[in-house]
């Protein structure tokens, strides 16, 4: 695809230039003032820094657990600030990582530092742990020790291991329902939007900016429905396709971890001087399908069977800065048979912590609830098995992830309508090989908000995708986050303006020191499963 997004940069604009264009003064419409509805309430900012985001504020509001019954039972919300310091001030913008599940607190210290500082400096940067998450109360963890290895192989070769797995599944949502019955009515996106606008009211501001990457934009995309005047400015970096909520998109990532998996066996295949795995893609691949069953006979370590295989290395399909982490330690158990490498891979890209158990927690009730799956068990296997005959890597894996959705105690929801023709400019980026949400995502949200702009970056694979180190994409965020101008295209086309990808990692150093990257730090806060 030819480049036609660096008009910025094709133009000579660099950053410095940039943020030296921020306007002097904002109206009190960009929701620096109050409104009439401001909230009644103010929040209790106390310091919470941490030695990376030192400035860091947390507070906490009250929202109603029904919103239908908004004098009824309240719950907490967990919130996180980073204050303007700029004299031009526009207003809060909310942040939030994906999921749904993923605790947003830390994101307000990520985003704040990782803008231009004259472009941060102008917002107060708002994080959040979304209802049941994190700090927030209750924070729901339904069955501690659910991914304990080792688990049962994900993908099942007889009726036997497919009733193991249909246990397990029916185990979760029952212990959801027994713990969490009152509570799980109420946990999905609708909720959780209406929860940001008394966020809102409780700031005192007439309107928010948001940024929101994976699942979060979906969030996002709701609340400008129900809310649309009381959005200022609102960025969605990889975007869900609404029409897909939620098995149909369940559906549509496998084929896409695949295709990442692929090109990570390309890419050490690449490298085959250093992991001597195969300079042949499928030679890889297929070695990495013999790990698969020797670790399913004899787990790594007594710790890493075939579903803690793929837990290892689905990360990879999010990010490829991981790639030469996995393959040191996939070479290390082909090449060398060592598993230590491949059991700490785990340990660090893998196995599930507390924050883990909350994070998939909140993912099945918000997923299960937002919108109708299949109760009929043959559905899900005549599905499943179709797309693992083509796209093996991960089908199975992801079908028992969600698989409590097909027993869930509470009914599901119809999912909003989100198009929207109110909302003010919208901007979107997608990477054309995002696995966790395809690329057709982000062009089918662009067609739904008439007045978006979609920033594609052509030929990348990772998801979540600003602020992780490609200028280009980064300069029309700060651009839009400090005038609210959006790119337009001047030709057809689904993109409005596009970017090249970062080129591939490289293998680590031979003395293993990995320098850290923004985009490491980024993904390791992205919301949980993405």
């Amino acid at each position: 695809m030819k480049k036609r997004a660096g008009v910025l940069i094709a133009a000579g604009v660099t950053m410095a230039a940039l943020v030296a264009t921020v306007p002097p003064a904002v109206s009190a419409d960009a929701g620096a003032a109050p409104g009439p509805d401001a909230g009644r309430t103010a929040l209790v900012w106390k310091g919470c820094g941490t030695k990376t985001y030192p400035k860091l504020q947390c507070a906490s509001v009250e929202v109603p657990l029904d919103h239908a019954d908004p004098r009824g039972e309240k719950i907490t919300l967990a919130l996180s600030r980073i204050r303007h310091t700029a004299k031009t001030f526009q207003g809060p913008l909310l942040v939030n990582p994906g999921g749904p599940g993923g605790s947003g607190r830390s994101l307000a210290g990520f985003v704040a530092a990782a803008l231009p500082g004259k472009v941060a400096a102008q917002y107060d940067v708002i994080g959040f742990d979304p209802r049941g998450v994190g700090a927030s109360e209750p924070a729901l963890d339904c069955r501690p020790g659910h991914f304990a290895a080792v688990r049962p192989d994900s993908v099942p070769r007889d009726e036997r291991d497919e009733r193991a797995g249909l246990d397990r599944a029916r185990a979760f949502a029952k212990a959801c329902g027994d713990k969490y019955g009152a509570v799980l009515p109420h946990i999905g996106t609708v909720s959780a939007a209406r929860d940001l606008d008394v966020v809102r009211r409780a700031l005192g501001a007439r309107q928010i900016s948001y940024f929101g990457y994976s699942y979060g934009t979906y969030l996002g995309a709701v609340y400008a429905k129900l809310h649309p005047r009381r959005v200022r400015r609102i960025v969605l970096d990889s975007v869900v396709d609404p029409s897909g909520a939620w098995y149909a998109n369940n559906l549509a990532q496998d084929h896409a971890f695949d295709a990442r998996h692929k090109a990570f066996a390309a890419w050490v295949a690449k490298h085959d001087p250093v992991y001597r795995l195969g300079g042949d893609p499928a030679e890889v691949e297929a070695k990495w399908y013999a790990m698969r069953e020797a670790v399913r006979r004899s787990p790594a370590g007594g710790k890493v069977g075939p579903a803690e295989l793929e837990d290892t290395f689905l990360p990879g399909g999010y990010f490829n800065g991981y790639w030469p982490h996995l393959a040191e330690a996939f070479a290390s158990y082909v090449n060398e048979k060592d598993a230590a490498p491949l059991v700490a891979a785990y340990k660090q890209f893998g196995a599930t912590d507390a924050a883990g158990h909350n994070g998939y927690s909140v993912y099945t009730s918000v997923q299960c609830r937002d919108a109708a799956w299949p109760r009929d068990w043959d559905t899900w296997r005549e599905d499943n098995w179709d797309v693992h005959e083509k796209a093996p890597f991960s089908t199975w894996n992801n079908a028992w992830y969600n698989a409590p959705c097909a027993f869930w105690p509470t009914p599901s929801l119809t999912p909003p309508d989100v198009s929207n023709e109110e909302l003010p400019p919208a901007l979107l980026f997608q990477a054309t090989e995002d696995a966790a949400t395809p690329y057709d995502g982000g062009v089918a949200l662009h067609r739904m908000l008439s007045r978006s702009a979609l920033v594609v970056e052509t030929g990348g694979g990772n998801h979540g995708v600003t602020l992780s180190g490609n200028a280009c994409l980064d300069l029309h965020l700060a651009h839009y986050l400090a005038t609210g101008e959006v790119p337009r295209r001047a030709a057809g086309g689904d993109a409005d303006a596009v970017c090249d990808a970062p080129a591939d990692p490289k293998p680590l150093p031979a003395e293993r020191a990995a320098v850290p990257s923004r985009g490491g730090t980024l993904h390791g806060l992205l919301g949980f499963r993405g």
